[in-house]
């Protein structure tokens, strides 16, 4: 059998005499309460007088909901296309956001967007006419997670609401040192600021340099001295959507070439030569012919703007007509450079070569024979440079890629910043 210890009998026989003088108090009087009822307790000191006999709790706090809080709101439409897209949370922490839109081709387009400090901010604005789907993702005060998702439509825009952006150099090209960026648009651009703020250019190693708009359709970014060879670009005309007046960017675009070597043309109309130095190297002269009276060679810093090969030179194209002075039949050249607008080319000319380092004869190019044109022609590249001088006239802002031609101060003036 098992044997109970000493204190478990003593607090037995306590317990029945305990019993035993509470069974003798339970008659009530004047003074003293009711018994209490079968099955329940009497109330407990400090309780707060209610039924039962354990003390009351103080209510559970509630996490409230996160609330989330959007630049566009849900369902809105005709949205402008100048909306930057925000996105963050209160009562809680936005955790993850997306935003799509459905292209009016019907692919999903996601846009680029990063989250920062608690808020999300789309990397681009939007586009018209489409329904974007803006997910949310974020966490309440106690670590719960919860979604949320809006939708929104923008406004409709036609094509004469949108100015289109083309830039050049092109993406992965190589040009010379002489290259600006250029930055053309289809329709007058009227708040030129708005643009060029969201025109960068950066490079590696970094240079210095400046916009320029030529007119409201084009702008040009040169550093201060020409490139160094080997230099690494990045433009990022982020125009899609920015407004100036009533109109919009349509698109963005991004370029990114490299600088090569460095290839300068020194023409002197005076001494009738053309001296090439690649790298600041004396790697060729030239013998050449200019522009003969009444068709002088304009004098200053020019850059090769394109590279052909046989081409037709026609004296309409320089504002001739027969029985002009100076008219000439159709004439076909093998290798040709341009480096104006107005009709200036370096290019061969074999009918001129008796000439060629001797006397100016021709209608304002620079000439020379089929053997140093093809060299000249594979040794340059579009951007490259060529200094001319020896006469008196001067090149014009705008004439080809003429922005060496201006002094730094003169340039920076430019800016519409």
């Amino acid at each position: 059998m098992k044997l109970r210890s000493r204190t478990t009998v003593v607090s037995s026989l306590a317990l029945v005499a305990m019993l035993s003088v509470s069974a003798c108090n339970a008659t009530a009087s004047a003074d003293s309460p009711a018994p209490a009822a079968s099955g329940s307790s009497a109330p407990v000191a400090g309780g707060s007088g209610g039924s039962g006999g354990t003390p009351s709790s103080s209510p559970s706090p509630t996490t409230p909901p996160v609330a989330w809080k959007t630049s566009v709101e849900d369902d809105a439409t005709g949205v402008a296309v100048d909306t930057r897209v925000t996105a963050s949370a209160t009562d809680g922490e936005l955790t993850k956001a997306s935003l799509s839109y459905v292209s009016k081709k019907g692919n999903k387009v996601a846009v680029d967007g990063s989250l920062k400090d608690g808020t999300w901010t789309a990397g681009d604005l939007l586009e018209p006419g489409v329904k974007y789907t803006l997910n949310l993702v974020g966490e309440d005060a106690s670590g719960l997670e919860a979604e949320k998702t809006r939708t929104f439509r923008t406004a409709n825009l036609s094509l004469d609401d949108q100015i289109y952006v083309a830039v050049s150099p092109r993406d992965g090209g190589e040009v010379g040192i002489g290259m600006p960026v250029i930055v053309r648009f289809d329709l007058p651009v009227t708040d030129k600021a708005a643009f060029e703020k969201h025109m960068k250019v950066t490079s590696t190693p970094a240079q210095a340099g400046s916009w320029y708009w030529l007119s409201s359709k084009e702008a040009h970014w040169r550093p201060q001295t020409y490139w160094k060879p080997g230099t690494k670009v990045h433009v990022d005309a982020e125009l899609n959507g920015v407004k100036s007046g009533k109109l919009y960017g349509e698109m963005s675009r991004v370029s990114d070439f490299t600088i090569g070597r460095s290839v300068i043309a020194n023409v002197d109309l005076k001494t009738h030569e053309m001296k090439v130095m690649i790298d600041g190297k004396l790697a060729r002269t030239v013998p050449v012919t200019g522009g003969q009276p009444g068709f002088t060679t304009r004098s200053g810093t020019k850059v090769i703007m394109d590279k052909v090969t046989d081409i037709t030179m026609r004296a309409e194209t320089i504002g001739l007509k027969p029985g002009d002075t100076g008219y000439y039949a159709d004439t076909p050249v093998k290798f040709a450079m341009r480096v104006t607008n107005s009709g200036e080319f370096l290019h061969t000319a074999p009918w001129s070569v008796k000439d060629q380092g001797r006397r100016n004869v021709s209608h304002g190019c620079i000439g020379m024979s089929d053997r140093n044109g093809k060299w000249l022609y594979d040794n340059v590249k579009i951007g490259d440079v060529v200094v001319t001088t020896g006469t008196d006239r001067g090149m014009t802002m705008g004439n080809g890629y003429s922005d060496w031609n201006l002094s730094w101060a003169a340039w920076q003036k430019g800016s519409a910043l």
